[in-house]
């Protein structure tokens, strides 16, 4: 059996405030491309598949189209809820989608009954909200996620043990050893609640959600990643799902499967000019950019000119790599017996970073001061 870890598709998501479904679209219609191609026969989404409670009708859409499209492809689908997801939303209609192949699994109560295809035992473990779900089993102690998970896999493998054979679990947390970035949302509210690795052994696979990048806790304990980009912090990361083959010993090969990158990412650091002028930089000028100008004063109007030459700049940053030391005397010890030349040249010179007024702008502030002078003579 051939199949597809993704993870984290989270439908709906924006991309400094610009929609990222069309080319959602794009990358979940080249995912069924690839089942086609290498006759791949289950597609697993470890949680998150939506961004938020409350999908859009056009979120609703997407993944509907991806459902169709997949399954007109040949693979059938196996899925969980994430702790972005609505467990009620999401598994409106698990009950009779489940019969075109499509298993949404959302409901705690049924964690020791697997949806079997071919042979193979697949697990789902919807995201588990200790302070959710612990009135449901008050003989168990569910205070942290390591703990739910631990009883959640107990009842896995008592079931996984009755029945044998090969199997796979689908799950959403942080696992030990991992590295987040700043995208994935806290799943606690007292910080980042890991759960060890050694909680998942026992079946021939496990596929995790809610890091966006692929890692490898194991050779059979793997995070897939997100589809897309959704942050500047993951620029270099890859995007795609593991594909694993499951024989009759168990767990076969794995291997990393690429999927397209509909708009590329790239952080471009230097002086304005330069990155609005250097043909080092014609590359990335359809990539969504992030610019961390390097000038000494900040520019004026820096983003609507990046976007001229960049028009998907959609992020900036000031940087300067020359950075004024400020006197360590007061505003009253600066200014006191100054001019008021000097106390506005003063100003100037503290708030662009230690450059002081150009010739123009002495000459327009000693104009200034000499009219306000002959006014207070002509009384």
């Amino acid at each position: 059996m051939k199949i597809l870890h993704t993870s984290d598709w989270h439908i709906g998501r924006t991309f400094h405030t610009h929609s990222t479904l069309g080319h959602l679209r794009r990358v979940l219609r080249s995912l069924a491309d690839e089942v086609r191609e290498r006759d791949i026969d289950v597609v697993l989404v470890a949680g998150d598949v939506f961004d938020t409670a409350m999908p859009s009708a056009d979120a609703l859409d997407v993944l509907s189209t991806a459902f169709r499209d997949i399954r007109a492809e040949g693979a059938r689908i196996v899925m969980t809820s994430g702790n972005h997801d609505s467990v009620t939303r999401l598994g409106l209609h698990a009950e009779w989608i489940r019969m075109a192949g499509i298993h949404v699994i959302t409901d705690h109560r049924a964690l020791g009954e697997p949806v079997t295809i071919d042979g193979v035992h697949f697990y789902g473990i919807p995201y588990l909200e200790p302070s959710l779900i612990r009135h449901h089993y008050p003989d168990v102690e569910l205070r942290s996620h390591e703990q739910a998970l631990a009883f959640a896999m107990r009842r896995i493998e008592d079931d996984r043990m009755t029945r044998g054979g090969r199997s796979v679990v689908l799950a959403h947390c942080f696992a030990a050893g991992v590295a987040a970035s700043d995208v994935e949302r806290d799943i606690t509210s007292g910080g980042i609640d890991l759960v060890p690795a050694s909680v998942f052994d026992g079946p021939d696979y496990v596929a995790l959600g809610h890091i966006h990048s692929r890692q490898r806790i194991s050779e059979r304990v793997r995070y897939s990643g997100a589809p897309l980009h959704y942050s500047f912090s993951e620029t270099d990361k890859r995007r795609g799902g593991w594909l694993l083959e499951l024989d009759a010993d168990g767990l076969g090969p794995v291997e990393w499967l690429d999927l397209p990158v509909p708009r590329p990412l790239a952080q471009l650091t230097g002086e304005l000019e330069s990155l609005l002028t250097d043909h080092g930089y014609d590359e990335q000028e359809q990539h969504w950019v992030k610019a961390v100008l390097t000038d000494r004063v900040r520019p004026m109007d820096a983003m609507r000119r990046l976007q001229a030459r960049f028009p998907h700049c959609v992020a900036l940053e000031w940087r300067p790599t020359v950075v004024a030391e400020d006197s360590a005397l007061s505003y009253g010890e600066r200014v006191a017996g100054q001019s008021d030349e000097a106390i506005v040249a003063d100003f100037l010179t503290h708030v662009r970073n230690g450059v002081g007024p150009s010739d123009f702008e002495r000459r327009l502030v000693q104009e200034l001061v000499d009219a306000h002078a002959a006014e207070e003579v002509r009384g």
